[in-house]
């Protein structure tokens, strides 16, 4: 769904650039919090939680893996297809202003690199497809994880349904941003009602990744998902027979952290092998946003993109004559990219809230001696 150039007029543009750059500055803020969190209990006491070293290249690998699953259009119906916008994945494995964070890097490099999303579009998509996505499955998710009954089944199917809300969510904000600076004349609510109807069937997709995607990472390392932090199987004893649940006092205690190399490793691996190999098998059906567009109008006015001669554009590497190479070496080139930029922007990102915290309390700490009497 990344929206092209011309689409929408200069100042709705400028309106959405301003409201992403001031998502991501909120973010930035928030992420320093979840990235120094331990990845166990989500407490940020003292310099960094236990663990909390870790979080920024699982962050990393996860803008890596939205990006290579991108690149994998699934059909939706005739001569239409989809692929996921991530901002679910990203708020359940990350946590939400990470997950802004992750989703907005993805849109960047491909918007500078791979001719995807426009350039004076880059704040339309990012509000669009990291933001409302973002929020949107965040507070569907940890809504439904009150109301249902705790344990890894639910996170999966929490994780389904906000996913699938997400998408038709963002394509209907798109189209109330078109409705007031859209480039060409068109019936809104005919636009309105083909978004809408495209997207709800690419979110049932974008859903099952997600659920497939949080439920294999949950079902064995819930420590690294945020959404599930706290999801602990309780202690059982047998008596008279039975298994019941210990008392709390009786429970294990909390594991120390372990290592997240082979998640990462595996993670890194499969982004690899979707973008290197597997996209070339995606649908070349264009996807929900350019078959409405095309079908209704709202292209006439789309401007080429400012890199469309670029080494890389239409994620395929100029001079290379093999098709099949050349889209593989493109996929695994911007995985690389990805994984690399998204960890050391989140890297900086938990070093300067550790930073902070520590400096906190340190002042609190010399505060609490002045206060204190000699003896």
């Amino acid at each position: 769904m990344h929206v092209p150039d011309g689409f929408l007029d200069a100042p709705t543009s400028l309106a959405t650039g301003v409201t992403a750059a001031g998502a991501v500055a909120l973010s930035l803020r928030g992420a320093r919090r979840e990235l120094s969190a331990s990845p166990v209990t989500g407490a940020t006491a003292g310099a960094a939680g236990p663990g909390a070293e870790r979080t920024a290249p699982l962050a990393g690998l996860a803008a890596a893996f939205i990006f290579a699953v991108q690149m994998l259009n699934f059909p939706v119906a005739a001569g239409t297809s989809g692929h996921l916008l991530g901002g679910a994945l990203a708020a359940i494995l990350v946590g939400p202003f990470t997950g802004v964070l992750c989703v907005s890097v993805v849109l960047l490099l491909q918007a500078i690199m791979f001719a995807d999303g426009g350039l004076t579009a880059l704040g339309t998509n990012i509000t669009c497809m990291a933001v409302v996505t973002v929020v949107v499955a965040h507070l569907v998710f940890r809504t439904l994880l009150r109301v249902l009954p705790a344990g890894r089944s639910t996170v999966t199917a929490s994780a389904f349904v906000a996913a699938l809300v997400s998408v038709p969510a963002s394509a209907l904000f798109f189209t109330l941003l078109y409705a007031v600076g859209g480039t060409t004349d068109v019936p809104i609510g005919r636009v309105a009602a083909a978004m809408g109807g495209v997207h709800v069937l690419i979110g049932i997709g974008e859903g099952v990744i997600t659920a497939l995607t949080v439920g294999a990472v949950v079902a064995v390392r819930p420590d690294l998902v945020h959404g599930a932090r706290g999801l602990t199987r309780p202690l059982k004893l047998k008596v008279n027979g039975e298994l019941v649940d210990a008392p709390a006092r009786q429970a294990a205690p909390a594991a120390a952290p372990r290592s997240s190399r082979a998640v990462w490793l595996t993670g890194l691996a499969a982004s690899l092998v979707l973008a290197g190999f597997v996209s070339f098998y995606a649908s070349a059906s264009p996807d929900g946003l350019e078959k409405v567009a095309a079908d209704h109008g709202i292209d006439k006015a789309a401007e080429e993109h400012a890199v469309a001669d670029g080494p890389l554009a239409d994620y395929g590497v100029g001079g290379v004559d093999d098709e099949r190479l050349s889209a593989g070496l493109a996929g695994v080139i911007g995985v690389g990219v990805t994984a690399a930029v998204g960890t050391g922007v989140l890297l900086v990102v938990r070093r300067r809230g550790t930073t902070a915290r520590s400096a906190a309390d340190g002042a609190a700490v010399r505060e609490g001696a002045a206060g204190r009497p000699e003896a």
